[in-house]
């Protein structure tokens, strides 16, 4: 299958002036282009996802840097064979990072631009993770570890990233003494985290520079001592980073084969991300338990127009009544 599509990553740290306005420009020309995507601008920076073909992302990325504020902004990039995207969102918000300090002692956010981690490049990170001295802390969420994550680095116990600082707080006797390194995805997070964490007074904090998409296309490391695969906030859900021994971490959640197919659970209630096969989700109506697979509001039911009569069957054959669960 031709790949045909570059799917865009980047984010700079840089004061952008009437932020709000720059957004509403930003949009306008993306959509004038064709360009597909999610971007984050706000008065601390930028921060975007997007996709396209070769014409129309170096359109993109020509215009980007025409502007001296993003002159030396850095585009990372995938070849797709389709687009990572189905709409072109460009938003305006105070920080392109939150991370939820508002209750903090001090009374600024972190500037990425004063205070920041040390960079390390993917051979550097790459040493941190083969010293048993060194502590390796995942700033993204746990759904993204679950599916993958370097091997041996701790998994915070976070649904979503302005939990992490209290997180640390509370775990703090485990590794403030230690070398500390932190990676995420792109590397937007941990340019305020590890930045926080200098502030909070670790000695020793490192960065994985331009994250584990960097990571994984360095023809050095190449993704070595990465299991699973890594999560990306588009219609990909995922993508591979060890081109040396790939391994498939994650399970099933009802069969408990490997799976890296992520879905949400389809009571609306309940919204969980879990991996499931489309055999999976087709047999159990992408249900993680028998309530929501019951529940009168399940949405694989609807979405796929299953009859009340074609539930029933399909719970009947997994040993579940669903006229007992809906109390009917």
């Amino acid at each position: 299958m031709s790949k045909d599509i570059r799917v865009l990553l980047y984010y700079k740290y840089v004061p952008i002036e009437n932020a709000e306005e720059y957004a509403k420009i930003h949009l306008d020309f993306c959509k004038s282009i064709g360009l597909k995507g999610r971007i984050l601008i706000a008065d601390e920076g930028i921060n975007g996802t997007v996709s396209g073909d070769f014409e129309t992302t170096q359109k993109y990325m020509d215009w980007v840097h025409s502007d001296e504020r993003f002159a030396d902004l850095w585009f990372k990039f995938d070849e797709e064979p389709r687009d990572a995207f189905k709409k072109m969102f460009v938003r305006y918000k105070k920080e392109i990072v939150h991370l939820g300090l508002e209750d903090d002692d001090f009374d600024s956010d972190i500037n990425p631009l004063e205070t920041t981690g040390e960079y390390l490049n993917p051979q550097q990170f790459k040493e941190a993770l083969l010293d048993d001295d060194t502590v390796v802390l995942d700033t993204r969420n746990d759904y993204e570890y679950d599916l993958g994550h370097f091997r041996g680095a701790i998994r915070p116990d976070i649904r979503n990233f302005r939990e992490l600082p209290q997180w640390v707080r509370d775990n703090k006797e485990k590794f403030m003494e230690k070398r500390v390194v932190v990676y995420c995805t792109g590397g937007v997070r941990c340019e305020k985290f590890s930045g926080w964490m200098v502030r909070e007074g670790f000695k020793d904090v490192g960065q994985l520079h331009g994250g584990i998409v960097t990571y994984g296309k360095d023809p050095e490391v190449m993704g070595e001592l990465w299991d699973g695969a890594m999560y990306v906030f588009d219609e990909r859900i995922s993508v591979p980073v060890n081109r040396v021994n790939p391994t498939v971490i994650s399970h099933d959640h009802i069969t408990g084969e490997p799976c890296e197919r992520y879905v949400n659970c389809a009571n609306p209630y309940c919204n969980k991300r879990i991996f499931m096969s489309e055999e999976t989700e087709a047999k159990y109506v992408r249900g993680c338990s028998a309530e929501c697979r019951a529940h009168e509001r399940n949405r694989y039911v609807s979405e796929n127009g299953l009859s009340r009569q074609e539930w029933a069957e399909r719970l009947e054959v997994i040993g579940e009544s669903l006229a007992e669960l809906t109390g009917a």
